[in-house]
């Protein structure tokens, strides 16, 4: 099974860096960034909203219901746990970004600060 996992009911997709940014334009989806506070200003995948994890079950309501959601954080693990998370609350198309915004940055990609 390759690292682009297929659509599974209750199961969130994993998408690499270069899916994401083949296949996902700016309005049609929304990228939400789960990491801390002071992660955040260190740098952000552009086109970015934040909503930090712990934040989630409060703030779920900010993330549109009709567009794809890509979640990413700084290597996976948070935005894999959120990604579950939004699937079980009702979130029909819910995409973890892998590496995060980790693999983002070694790709000396773009960030907004």
């Amino acid at each position: 099974m390759s690292s682009e996992s297929s659509p599974t009911e209750g199961h969130f997709r994993s998408i690499g860096i270069e899916t994401y940014r083949e296949n996902f334009k700016t309005d049609d989806h929304t990228l939400v960034d789960v990491r801390e506070p002071e992660e955040w200003v260190r740098g952000h995948v552009p086109g970015a909203v934040h909503i930090p994890m712990n934040s989630i079950p409060e703030r779920y309501g900010e993330i549109p219901l009709d567009k794809p959601v890509v979640v990413v954080c700084a290597h996976g693990q948070r935005s894999m746990m959120v990604s579950q998370y939004l699937l079980g609350i009702g979130f029909p198309e819910v995409y973890n970004l892998e590496e995060g915004t980790h693999g983002w940055m070694m790709r000396r990609l773009p960030l907004d600060r």
